[in-house]
């Protein structure tokens, strides 16, 4: 299968490049590349963070050559990944060795600093052993984005961690070598594992991005049996071409899109449309790649291979979707590129205005020092990385998975909810509703005997009939001169009576009034009639079971201020039928999608202005799930739909959603509050520092304090119930 990662033409002289991008550490990392590409003559440029890719739009004339040497001229690494299956080199696995070295020895620093009983004659010194480590190799990744930002006269947050942890790991150098003063190894050591551990998280988070990818990937077909002279012959599926016929046996997916030529089949199209009944296909039917067939053989010729699948246009859609999330970036490191310069300009001239005022040259630096050191933004990054720890904690506890901060700034701006029917609003699995019967027949005997013939099928809505009748299936009566027409229904003998149970257009004649009126009646369920040594007997409708959440959830979401929608790949009536159970409008409804016609849903809903949410649990939502703005999966439905949401709800119930949008709306609410504090607290503290009022050690202690109240504001999530 062709990837995002091939050269594609796509409408004028652009072609369409994938670039795995390494050594980014913040969103301004991303912005800087974003800006550096798109300055190249043709080339529009979207740099994701999450997934560290970028996507280029190339015109004719630009190589990959070129675009590989712009990002890193800029200070990082790029390549053309092989493929979208390719393993991005994400940082977890760099930053897991600095991150349990700087808590092995940070913990001793500390300990020692703080605790006089444990203070030994030359404890500074064996501090200053157990300090090196974690503030130049555990603090390496700080020191290396702050060089590269140098060499281009900008600044991070990184460049003030560097700095900060360098200038006091160097006072406190200079205090036991000159035996003035107080070290301050454990500020170095602190403020170096604590935001540590906030990019550790950071980069699982991002891990986990890459994953939908693979997800959808994993769907298609390996091999197929490919028709050679006649002969069946077993091939990777990247061997077939347009045109190409191939077999495929019951139980197999389908190995590309095409069209049958010969046998008849049901075909699960579930991964699609999200739909439990399987799709009866017979010569001249279209069938897509990846779904997978029933209970026939069936002869396909391919019409679609490689890239033009469905199956890979889903996984460009999720993949461009999750693109364009990139370009929303964190308030600390917008507010840094003001912040940090002016805190190091701020400590320059403390110590210029001290020397020219005083002529005191350690008084002078201790007031530089003590502008660095309160200024050192141990409560920024621990303002969201705390926060969204205590909250995706609090979440798993709940079984919310939230996968990071951006997530919570788009719950709190959700307006609409668009939601998927089969799986989610309903428990994606058909049970029998009803059964009507004619004059003559007794309900429970008419049942027994269809569920008998129906148990020697395999048919969806024969198990929904199996399930209703009670007792073990094996107990139903036994069955001779079975018989299966494909997608019309299954007879057989059962006690001396033929029994016949299908669709109510198997037999052309008329129903009595009662059982036309049940057919008529079943809006938007399945009517299946039962005949009786070929006498109409029953209509037994089915249908999809509403889960009992739902209609709650959705009351709830609605005094959350959220309009709730529903779409769908099923028929309209059933849609509407549904709809109206759980409580949304029927204007609301939007009825036999396909993958790509879900995502044009949501795509129209925010281009009229409106924060979409979509919640879903299939491969087809997965496309839309990483469209919208904000993209809730059941973690009862498949990996795809999992990895491509923003949040997971492990247990899959419906009244999990309005809880998610709580939880998030809490957790983004604190993050909010302690970024104010943080920000609040350095503005507040800096004039200070840089007038003498606070020396090094209170410097110090007002920064641990900030860290505490940050800390301590957090975990008041703990104690969410939504």
């Amino acid at each position: 299968m062709a990837t995002d990662a091939e050269v594609r033409p796509t409408t004028g002289p652009q072609r369409q490049v994938e670039l795995s991008i390494g050594g980014m550490t913040c969103a301004t990392c991303a912005t800087r590349i974003e800006k550096k590409l798109n300055r190249m003559d043709g080339v529009d440029a979207t740099v994701n963070l999450a997934t560290e890719r970028a996507h280029v739009l190339v015109a004719a004339g630009v190589s990959d050559s070129d675009l590989i040497h712009t990002v890193e001229a800029t200070g990082y690494t790029a390549q053309v990944p092989e493929s979208l299956e390719a393993e991005i080199p994400y940082q977890e696995d760099v930053l897991k060795p600095r991150l349990r070295v700087a808590i092995l020895l940070t913990v001793p620093v500390v300990a020692l600093s703080m605790i006089p009983a444990l203070q030994f004659e030359g404890w500074e010194w064996w501090a200053l052993a157990l300090a090196l480590p974690v503030v130049t190799w555990a603090a390496w990744p700080f020191h290396r984005a702050t060089a590269i930002n140098a060499r281009h006269l900008a600044a991070t947050m990184d460049t003030l961690v560097s700095i900060g942890v360098t200038v006091a790991t160097l006072w406190s150098i200079g205090v036991l070598i000159t035996g003035s003063g107080e070290p301050y190894l454990e500020i170095a050591t602190v403020v170096t594992t604590f935001l540590l551990t906030g990019r550790f998280t950071e980069a699982r988070a991002r891990r986990s991005s890459g994953a939908a990818l693979r997800s959808l990937l994993d769907l298609g077909a390996r091999d197929v049996n490919l028709l050679r002279d006649g002969q069946e012959v077993r091939v990777r599926a990247e061997e077939l071409s347009v045109g190409s016929l191939f077999v495929v046996r019951p139980g197999e997916r389908i190995g590309t899109d095409g069209v049958v030529v010969e046998g008849t089949s049901d075909v699960d199209e579930s991964m699609l449309t999200g739909e439990p009944l399987p799709v009866h296909v017979k010569p001249g039917a279209s069938v897509t790649g990846a779904c997978v067939n029933g209970g026939g053989r069936i002869v396909v010729r391919a019409t679609r291979v490689g890239s033009d699948t469905t199956l890979a246009r889903i996984t460009r859609i999720v993949q461009q979707a999750q693109s364009g999330k990139a370009r929303a970036q964190r308030l600390a490191d917008r507010v840094s590129s003001v912040f940090v310069p002016v805190v190091l300009v701020l400590s320059v001239l403390s110590l210029v205005l001290w020397l020219v005022i005083t002529g005191d040259a350690q008084a002078a630096g201790i007031a530089a020092v003590s502008v660095l050191i309160i200024a050192c933004p141990c409560a920024l990054g621990l303002a969201i990385p705390t926060a969204l720890l205590v909250g995706t904690g609090r979440g798993a506890q709940l079984g919310i998975l939230i996968r990071g901060p951006q997530t919570l700034e788009d719950a709190k701006h959700v307006d609409v909810i668009v939601l998927d029917k089969t799986g989610t609003l309903t428990e994606g699995r058909m049970s029998l509703a009803g059964v009507t019967s004619a004059d003559g027949f007794e309900q429970a005997e008419v049942l027994r005997w269809a569920a008998a013939v129906e148990h020697a099928g395999e048919h969806p809505l024969g198990r929904a009939v199996v399930a209703a009748v009670p007792g073990r299936p094996d107990e139903l009566p036994a069955v001779t001169e079975f018989a299966s027409t494909q997608g019309l229904g299954v007879e057989g003998t059962v006690e001396g009576r033929r029994v016949r149970v299908g669709r109510p257009s198997w037999v052309p004649q008329k129903l009595p009034v009662e059982l036309d009126r049940a057919v008529v009646e079943a809006q938007g369920r399945t009517a299946v009639v039962v005949w009786i040594d070929e006498v109409p007997a029953a209509v037994l409708t089915i249908a999809d079971t509403i889960k009992p959440a739902a209609r709650e959830a959705i009351t709830q979401l609605r005094a959350l201020g959220l309009t709730p929608m529903l779409a769908t790949g099923d028929n309209l009536s059933t849609a509407r039928a549904v709809a109206a159970s759980v409580g949304i409008a029927p204007d609301d409804v939007f009825a036999e999608l396909m993958p790509e016609e879900k995502v044009a849903v949501v795509e129209r809903l925010q281009a009229a202005g409106h924060r979409v949410a979509m919640v879903g649990d299939g491969v087809n939502d997965a496309a839309a799930l990483a469209t919208a703005r904000l993209g809730l999966a059941l973690g009862t439905g498949t990996d795809a739909a999992m990895e491509a949401g923003d949040i997971t709800l492990v247990r899959g119930e419906m009244a999990g959603v309005p809880q998610a949008i709580r939880l998030s709306r809490a957790t983004s609410r604190i993050v909010r509050q302690n970024l104010v504090w943080a920000f609040g607290y350095n503005v507040a503290a800096l004039p200070l520092a840089a007038f003498g009022l606070l020396n090094p050690m209170i410097a110090g202690l007002a920064m641990a304090l900030s860290s505490v109240a940050v800390v301590t504001n957090s975990l008041r999530l703990r104690r969410f119930r939504g």
